[in-house]
C-alpha cells in the first residue's frame, strides 16, 4: 500500500512538472530580422515605400531592417515624395522600438573582400553621408547584409565610424557564398588588427540547406532551426531574410510554412539592446579563411569587370593624393566634387551584382556594361586631376634652354626604381642627372618615327611628393653588369640582370626552364622534376580533347629590348589551336619580373571539368573545380608548405592544405585580391605572385601554385559564362628570401598599383619635397585627401612591428595634428617633435593591420 501511495504521489508531481515546464520548453521566443535589400541599380520598383508604409501600419509589430543603395532615395523623392515624406516620419524614430533601422548603409552594397580596403571605408563614408541627406536623424549601430559581404577587416572600419553590433549571416542569398559556422548566440568578432564587434554569427548549429543551393536554414525561422539552438544553448535565436525589394510578401513569415512560434519580429539594434547577454563573450579571431566565397573566377567577363575596377581603384587613389600634394604646395584648388563623382561611380562598379549576376539587365545595359560606364567615368576624372595637380606644380612652359624630368611619388615611402618618360626625338642621346648632380642609369627606347622615345632611367624619390631630374651633356653612366639577353646554340634563350638569369625553352612553348636568383646562393626557383612547367598555361578543353597545355606546341621568340636597364622579350605560341602573345621583363635591380599575356580567342571554347547543366539546386558545379580552368602554373624547387594572401587591410595564412572543392557546401576561400604569396615552413625562400585583377589562386599537395586565367562555361544562376573577343592579363613574380612581411611583399604589390609618374619638366623651384615620409617602417601612406583647408591622411601598418614609430614630416614648419576616427571623432592631439637634426616628426603607435586617421590643420611649410 505504501509502495502504492508513493507511485501515485510521484506521477502526481511528475503531472504538474510536465504542466508547469512543457509550455516553457516549447513556447520559448525567438526572434526574426526581416526588411529588403536592392535599390535603384537593381530590382526595387517605385511602389516599394508605399508598400513598406502600408504593411507597417496594418502590422505595427513588424520590423524593417534597411539595405538599399542610398542613392535609391534621390529617386524615390522625385517619383513618390508623399510617401518618401511618409517614410522620413516613420524612419525618424530611431530609438530601439522604432520600425526601421539601417543595417547596410554602403554605396554599392559591395562584397568588400574583392576591393580595396580604401574602397571599403569610402563604401561606408560616401553611403552614410547620401543616407544622412535624407534621413537626418539615421543611426548607424548594426552591419547586417543579405549577401556575404564581409571581410576579416570589418571591425575596425565599424568601430571607428561608430557602429555597435554587427551580424554575420546572410541565410537567404547564399548563392556567391556564406562565412563559417562558428560559435552560439554571440560572439566578440576580432579583427587582424585586434579590433572588436559584438556580433551574432552564422550559428554552429546554422546548417545548409540540403534543398537548395543558396540558403541556410535560418531563412525561415523553421521550427528545426530554432529547437537546434536551443538545444545548442542559445536563449534567444534569430532568424533573418532581407527580401529583395519588390517582392509582395510584407512580414515574411507570413510567406513561409511552419515557422517557428512564438517569435517576434526586430530590428538588429533592438535585438542587440534587449536580449539578455551571457556574461562571458567568446572572442572569434575571424580571418579571411571564414569568408567562404565562390564567384565564376576566369570567366571572362568576371575578369574584365575585376581589372576595370582596379584600375580605377588606383587612378583614383593616386588623383586623391596627386591633389592633396598640389593643394599644399602650390594652392591648387582641390577638386572635391570631381573626387566624389569619382568615387560615386567606382563604389557602384564594386556592387555585389556586378560580380554575381554580370549577365542581368537589358542589352547594352546589363551590370557588366554598367562597369564599363561607371569605372570610365571615374578614370576619365581621374586622369583630369592628375593633369591638373601636375600642371599646378609647372611654373613656366618648357623651353630648350632647360630641359629636366619630375617624377611624382605619391606613396609614403622613399623609392628607387626605374620609370619611363616620353621625350622628343630630335632631343638626342643626354645623360640624365639627379638634384644633386649625380649620373643616374638610362636606357632610351626608340619608337618608330622618331617623334617621341621613350627614356627608362633609375629615380631616387621623395616620398609622397617629388624630385626633378636634370638632361644634360654629361658623360653617360655606366653599367658594371648590364641586362642583356641572347639566343643559344639550340634554341634556348638567356636573359640576365643583375639579380637573376632566366632560361627560356621556345620548344615548350616559351616556358621557364630555369629562373635563377644570383644573390640568393644562385638558387634556381624552378622545380626541373615536375611534370608540369613554370609559367606554363594549361586546361581542360571539354569539347577538344580535354587537357591542352601551352608546353604542347613550341613557341617563337622575339628580343624586344636588350638592356641595357631592361630585357624585354616576346613570346608567341599556341594553346591548342588558341595563339597567344606574351611579354616577359626584367630589370636591372628589380625583383619583380613582369609579365604581360593575350590569348586571341577566335570562338567561345568551353574550358572546365565539364559541360555543366544549368541546374541551380545541384550542388556540384564545374566552375567551383579550379584545377580544370586555364591556370598558369609555378611549380617551385622548394616545398612550398605556406601560403599568405592579402585582403582589404589583412593578411591571412591559408589553413586548407589545398584551394580545391567542387561543391556548394564545401566553399573554400581561395581568392587572391592583389597577390599570393608561397614559402617553405621555415620560409627559407618564398615566391609571391601578385595580379591585376581579383582572381582566386590554387595550391595542392601534388598541384603546382598558380592562378586563374580562363573559364568558359555554365555559371551561377545557369548562365553561360562565354568567351568573347581576346583576354589580356598582366601578373608578376617575386622570388624572396624570407617571410612575406620580411620581404617587403605588401610593398612591391603597392608600388606596382601606384607607379612612378614621370614628365618633362621647366623645374623652376624646388628641385625636390617630400610631405610624409613612413619609409623603413611597415607603414603606408593609405590616403592624402584635403577636408576643406585641412589635410586628412590615413595611415595602415601593412607590415611593422606594434611599437611606436616616426613618421617624418620633411616639408612641414607646423601644424595642428589631431588623431581622429573615421567618423570625425577626436581621439587626442598629436604633437609635431623634432629630432637632433630638427627634422620634424610624429610618433605614431598601431598593431599590425591597424588604420590610423590624422587631421592636419594650419599647416605651414618650410619655405
Amino acid at each position: 500500500m505504501m509502495a502504492h501511495t508513493r507511485f501515485y504521489r510521484f506521477l502526481i508531481l511528475l503531472s504538474i512538472a510536465v504542466h508547469l515546464f512543457l509550455p516553457f520548453l516549447f513556447s520559448q521566443q525567438s526572434y526574426f530580422v526581416d526588411g529588403y535589400h536592392g535599390g535603384i541599380y537593381g530590382h526595387i520598383p517605385e511602389w516599394q515605400t508605399k508598400f513598406m508604409l502600408e504593411k507597417l501600419k496594418e502590422f505595427p509589430d513588424w520590423r524593417i531592417n534597411l539595405e538599399l543603395e542610398p542613392e535609391s532615395w534621390d529617386t524615390i523623392k522625385l517619383r513618390d515624395r508623399i510617401s518618401y515624406e511618409q517614410f522620413q516620419k516613420v524612419f525618424a524614430d530611431q530609438s530601439v522600438n522604432g520600425q526601421i533601422e539601417y543595417v547596410n548603409p554602403s554605396y554599392g552594397q559591395s562584397y568588400l573582400y574583392n576591393i580595396s580596403g580604401e574602397s571599403v571605408i569610402r563604401q561606408f563614408t560616401y553611403g552614410m553621408q547620401k543616407l544622412k541627406q535624407h534621413f537626418p536623424s539615421a543611426k548607424f549601430t548594426t552591419y547586417s547584409s543579405e549577401e556575404p559581404c564581409f571581410t576579416s577587416a570589418l571591425p575596425q572600419v565599424l568601430v571607428s565610424l561608430g557602429f555597435q553590433y554587427a551580424s554575420l549571416k546572410n541565410p537567404n542569398t547564399c548563392w556567391g557564398g556564406y562565412t563559417r559556422a562558428f560559435g552560439g548566440e554571440f560572439i566578440k568578432w576580432v579583427g587582424p588588427d585586434g579590433s572588436e564587434i559584438l556580433t551574432v554569427p552564422r550559428y554552429a548549429i546554422e546548417s545548409l540547406s540540403k534543398t537548395s543551393t543558396w540558403q541556410t536554414d535560418a531563412w525561415d525561422n523553421s521550427n528545426t532551426y530554432v529547437r537546434n539552438a536551443f538545444a545548442a544553448g542559445i536563449r534567444n535565436p534569430v532568424g533573418m531574410t532581407l527580401q529583395d525589394a519588390g517582392w509582395k510578401w510584407g512580414p515574411w513569415i507570413n510567406a513561409v510554412k511552419n515557422p517557428y512560434k512564438p517569435f517576434r519580429y526586430t530590428t538588429w539594434r533592438s535585438y542587440f539592446a534587449s536580449v539578455n547577454k551571457p556574461a562571458a563573450i567568446p572572442g572569434w579571431k575571424f580571418t579571411q579563411n571564414d569568408v567562404l566565397t565562390s564567384l565564376v573566377w576566369g570567366s571572362q567577363v568576371l575578369q574584365r569587370i575585376a581589372q576595370q575596377v582596379r584600375n580605377a581603384e588606383n587612378k583614383l587613389q593616386q588623383a586623391e593624393k596627386m591633389a592633396a600634394l598640389a593643394y599644399l604646395y602650390h594652392g591648387y584648388l582641390y577638386p572635391q566634387s570631381s573626387i566624389d563623382l569619382g568615387w560615386k561611380s567606382l563604389l557602384l562598379a564594386q556592387h555585389h551584382d556586378c560580380w554575381i549576376v554580370p549577365y542581368n539587365g537589358k542589352k547594352g545595359d546589363t551590370w557588366a556594361d554598367k562597369v564599363v560606364n561607371w569605372t570610365g567615368n571615374t578614370i576619365t576624372r581621374s586622369n583630369l586631376i592628375i593633369k591638373e595637380s601636375i600642371t599646378a606644380f609647372k611654373k613656366q612652359p618648357l623651353n630648350t634652354q632647360d630641359r629636366n624630368i619630375r617624377v611624382f611619388n605619391t606613396s609614403g615611402s622613399r623609392r628607387k626604381e626605374w620609370v619611363t618618360v616620353s621625350i622628343p626625338g630630335n632631343w638626342g642621346e643626354q645623360t640624365l642627372v639627379d638634384k644633386d648632380g649625380h649620373v643616374v642609369r638610362t636606357q632610351t627606347i626608340k619608337s618608330n618615327g622618331n617623334e617621341f622615345n621613350q627614356l627608362l632611367f633609375e629615380a631616387d624619390v621623395a616620398a609622397a611628393g617629388f624630385s626633378i631630374f636634370r638632361l644634360t651633356n654629361d658623360k653617360p653612366a655606366t653599367f658594371a653588369d648590364p641586362a642583356k639577353v641572347a639566343i643559344q646554340q639550340g634554341g634556348l634563350v638567356v636573359a640576365e640582370t643583375d639579380i637573376y638569369k632566366i632560361i627560356l625553352d621556345p620548344t615548350k612553348g616559351g616556358t621557364i626552364k630555369n629562373l635563377i636568383a644570383k644573390k640568393m646562393g644562385e638558387k634556381d626557383f624552378v622545380d626541373s622534376t615536375n611534370e608540369r612547367r613554370f609559367n606554363e598555361f594549361r586546361g581542360y578543353f571539354y569539347n577538344d580533347g580535354g587537357f591542352k597545355s601551352s608546353a604542347d606546341n613550341p613557341a617563337t621568340i622575339t628580343i624586344l629590348e636588350n638592356g641595357p636597364a631592361r630585357i624585354k622579350i616576346l613570346v608567341e605560341g599556341k594553346i591548342s589551336s588558341t595563339p597567344f602573345r606574351e611579354t616577359i621583363s626584367l630589370t636591372q635591380g628589380q625583383r619583380r619580373i613582369d609579365i604581360g599575356l593575350i590569348i586571341d580567342w577566335k570562338e567561345n571554347i568551353g574550358i572546365g571539368k565539364f559541360n555543366d547543366s544549368a541546374n541551380t539546386r545541384q550542388p556540384v558545379k564545374a566552375f567551383y573545380d579550379d584545377r580544370y580552368k586555364l591556370l598558369a602554373l609555378f611549380p617551385v624547387s622548394f616545398k612550398a608548405e605556406k601560403l599568405y594572401k592579402n585582403a582589404p587591410f589583412d593578411v591571412t595564412e591559408s589553413v586548407d592544405k589545398n584551394s580545391f572543392f567542387t561543391r556548394w557546401d564545401s566553399i573554400k576561400n581561395n581568392v587572391l585580391l592583389n597577390w599570393a604569396d608561397i614559402s617553405d615552413v621555415h620560409h627559407k625562400y618564398g615566391l609571391a605572385l601578385l595580379s591585376d585583377h581579383c582572381t582566386n589562386y590554387i595550391k595542392g599537395e601534388e598541384h603546382p601554385f598558380g592562378f586563374t586565367l580562363q573559364y568558359s562555361g555554365n555559371g551561377l544562376f545557369s548562365r553561360n559564362y562565354t568567351i568573347e573577343g581576346p583576354s589580356e592579363i598582366n601578373y608578376a613574380i617575386v622570388p624572396h628570401e624570407g617571410k612575406w612581411d620580411n620581404s617587403g611583399i605588401w610593398q612591391e604589390s603597392a608600388k606596382w598599383n601606384e607607379p612612378l609618374a614621370a614628365l618633362t619638366d621647366s623645374g623652376v623651384g624646388k628641385k625636390s619635397q617630400s610631405f610624409v615620409d613612413v619609409t623603413n617602417t611597415g607603414y603606408e601612406l593609405s590616403s592624402l585627401t584635403c577636408e576643406g583647408k585641412n589635410i586628412l591622411m590615413r595611415i595602415f601598418n601593412a607590415a611593422g612591428n606594434n611599437q611606436a614609430n616616426r613618421i617624418y614630416l620633411p616639408a612641414v614648419k607646423s601644424s595642428t595634428v589631431k588623431l581622429v576616427e573615421l567618423d570625425g571623432r577626436v581621439i587626442r592631439n598629436m604633437i609635431i617633435q623634432k629630432d637632433k637634426n630638427g627634422n620634424s616628426f610624429l610618433n605614431i603607435s598601431m598593431p599590425r593591420f591597424g588604420i590610423r586617421n590624422l587631421l592636419f590643420s594650419d599647416v605651414r611649410l618650410i619655405e
